[in-house]
């Protein structure tokens, strides 16, 4: 799909694929063009070239009640009450007005608002609204949820508790598509990732095989010594601290048990020598500082 606003394109020639039960990534740095594809994926605007299919049919209004999206701008009435507002939005996704209501007390119980049912919205902190917005997307259960920046707002207990919220949600067989700059999140969420920058795809597949196939070659020590070895550029390109450990970045084609090996030669007391694979957040960068 392919979406173009004058003579700038949001989005250029981008395919994209999410199964039922699993996480997908949409990553990217900040006007990289997610939130664009996401509007295109509910209907808000339309691709100019290209077609979006959900649950094997085209997007249309019979398709909207089985999506579930959480924008990161937030939408609530501030002077509304917490309840009514939540009522609302279920009816407005063909709820009767009973089953919102008992919904939105299920939800507001999980998320430890339920004290807050009564109160207008504009009472709230930008976390507690950010968590009512969150229950107004999935309360009428959707197949598909779309969560844009879920973790906006939100303090680490909270981030934890939505991350478990989520987490259920997919082993209930949600398809959740997850729309982040940030690749820690990405990384303990995502089965899958696109990873996209200035409107195109830069990368994607399972989580494992982007990783995989990074061919990123680091070993994290903890080691006394052996600073002839970890200073010899044929075998380490790059030494930097991490913790109580350094992690080193291998020479092209080098070994890691090389390294190993001429460490305990000269005498370096090592206690850990670890393989680690990249980061999705190295990966994150090293893709668009390539592309920039």
């Amino acid at each position: 799909m392919t979406k173009q606003y004058g003579d700038f394109k949001a989005v250029s020639e981008l395919s994209l694929a999410a199964y039922r039960g699993r996480i997908f990534g949409l990553l990217g740095p900040n006007g990289a063009g997610k939130t664009t594809t996401i509007r295109m994926i509910v209907g808000i605007t339309a691709p100019d070239e290209g077609t979006i299919e959900l649950f094997g049919q085209s997007v249309g209004p019979e398709t909207q009640n089985r999506i579930g999206y959480l924008p990161e701008e937030r939408g609530l009435y501030k002077k509304m009450k917490v309840g009514e507002q939540l009522r609302f939005f279920g009816e407005l996704k063909g709820m009767g007005a009973r089953e919102a209501e008992s919904a939105a007390e299920r939800w507001l119980a999980r998320l430890r608002l339920g004290e807050w049912k009564q109160s207008k919205t504009d009472a709230l902190s930008k976390g507690m609204q950010q968590k009512i917005q969150f229950i107004a997307t999935v309360m009428h259960e959707p197949d598909l949820l779309i969560l844009d920046e879920l973790f906006s707002g939100l303090d680490p207990v909270n981030v934890e508790l939505m991350k478990e919220v989520v987490l259920e949600l997919k082993a209930a067989g949600r398809t959740i598509i997850f729309s982040t700059h940030m690749m820690e999140h990405a990384e303990q969420l995502c089965d899958d990732i696109c990873l996209i920058n200035r409107s195109r795809k830069v990368l994607a597949g399972s989580l494992r095989e982007v990783k995989s196939s990074f061919g990123r070659n680091a070993v994290s020590l903890r080691v006394e010594g052996g600073a002839g070895a970890l200073e010899d550029r044929r075998l380490v390109a790059s030494v930097k601290p991490d913790g109580e450990c350094v992690e080193a970045l291998l020479a092209e084609a080098a070994d890691p048990q090389e390294l190993l090996r001429r460490l305990v030669e000269s005498g370096a007391r090592v206690s850990k020598f670890e393989q680690v694979e990249p980061s999705l957040h190295d990966i994150f960068i090293a893709e668009v500082s390539r592309e920039s």
